[in-house]
């Protein structure tokens, strides 16, 4: 079950116009989040082929990208030659009215692009927020360095802390978690520059990067590393701090279990009819089951085995156990649940019709949040978006005679 999202009010962020010239994951995500917010959001993409997200990842759908879809819905689109003069030209006038920029490049580019922050667009434009993501943010050694996701969950030691345990390989978290986080934290730093400009009446700049993304995801791991001095490792689905707090192999399938505090772990052996494991003194206390998981792991894994998921998840419920099943991903989309929380959701692609997407994470009482449309087809918004800063139709089509924009043709479906 779906829901359309056209025709809604407008978001918190109405009125805010942010330019993206960020590509593939990190910096999109920011621009996602920010238009799922109702700030609009105007990608401009590198001429000829645009975002190389468009066609390095597949599956497609109906000749589009669906990564490319997911990470830029809800945003008009125009392709601009930066390395053109009257390129830059388009852009520094839609810089000068705009409210944010997000840029993902390696440092130094909007610089040799003559686009400088410092130099040339916070002197043009005071009130700019001016977003840079990056791999190690724009200080420190690595400043210099391209980023990707993989490098950053090695580097912010959260591969050290994923897979099975010692001896193992490392094992990196399934979603590219560090440009995902990245975007998020970009957005949240993006809404505060927002907050303080209102007082002040001057933008900054917001900088981020994959590495910081990856490091805030070990806090609990860290809080343990300064009290102890030992560098924790992977535990599998087991937590750190409290057992049994982990994934127990069914009868057909897996159950999370969060017996993580002392009332639960009671109400878990009750439910298991393992009452006897009360009295054992190695588990009596959360330090004793950490200190004997895995003996506590084996005590425990027989009594799950012994039903499937669906009956201990209707055990665990009528006794108030915090309890979950393992689902893939396209059973997490049909989760009532996920559902229930317009997590999944529709959008109209003006080539494609309604396409399946995700939802916004993030629910207010009184103004909506959530994607608008599609993502664009190359070029889509082009000519609506240089009218829009006053450029004639001569104009326009010496632009695009010239190659320093792009237009796509009118979808057909």
């Amino acid at each position: 079950m779906t829901e359309m999202t056209e025709g809604r009010g407008e978001g918190p962020l109405a009125g805010i116009r942010v330019i993206e010239l960020a590509h593939i994951m990190a910096g999109p995500v920011c621009g996602l989040m920010l238009a799922d917010l109702g700030a609009e959001v105007i990608k401009v993409e590198r001429a000829p082929a645009g975002d190389d997200t468009r066609r390095s990842v597949p599956p497609e759908i109906g000749g589009e990208s669906a990564a490319f879809m997911m990470m830029n819905r809800g945003k008009r689109g125009i392709v601009l030659d930066l390395k053109r003069e009257r390129g830059r030209e388009v852009l520094l006038r839609m810089l000068d009215a705009a409210d944010v920029v997000i840029e993902n490049f390696r440092k130094g580019t909007m610089e040799r692009l003559g686009l400088g922050y410092e130099e040339v667009l916070k002197p043009r434009n005071p009130r700019l927020v001016y977003c840079a993501v990056s791999g190690y943010g724009r200080t420190g050694p690595h400043a210099d360095r391209a980023g990707f996701d993989l490098v950053a969950q090695g580097l912010s030691g959260l591969m050290s802390i994923t897979g099975e345990g010692p001896g193992r390989p490392p094992v990196k978290v399934g979603a590219p978690v560090t440009d995902i986080t990245a975007g998020i934290l970009a957005a949240l730093g993006v809404c505060a520059a927002l907050l303080r400009r209102q007082r002040t009446g001057e933008g900054q700049m917001v900088d981020t990067s994959l590495l910081e993304a990856g490091v805030t995801h070990t806090y609990w791991h860290s809080a343990i590393a300064f009290a102890t001095g030992i560098a924790p490792g992977p535990m599998g689905s087991a937590h750190p701090l409290n057992a049994p707090y982990q994934a127990f192999p069914t009868k057909d399938g897996w159950i999370n279990i969060g017996a993580a505090n002392q009332a639960n772990w009671l109400r878990l052996l009750e439910a298991l009819g393992a009452e006897e494991l009360a009295r054992d003194p190695r588990f009596a206390d959360n330090r004793g089951r950490m200190e004997h998981r895995e003996e506590l792991e084996r005590a425990l894994t027989p009594y799950f085995a012994a039903r499937t998921t669906a009956e201990w998840l209707a055990v665990f419920d009528a006794t108030g156990l915090p309890a979950g099943p393992v689902l893939s991903i396209t059973e997490m989309h049909d989760h009532p649940q996920v559902v229930a929380r317009r997590m999944v959701t529709e959008v109209l692609h003006s080539g494609l019709g309604p396409v399946r997407t995700l939802g916004c994470p993030i629910k207010l009482s009184d103004a909506p949040t959530g994607p608008l449309r599609g993502a664009p087809r190359l070029g889509e918004h082009t000519r609506e978006v240089l009218a829009e800063y006053g450029y004639g139709e001569a104009e326009i089509a010496a632009l695009l005679a010239e190659g320093a924009a792009i237009a796509a043709d009118p979808p057909t479906r």
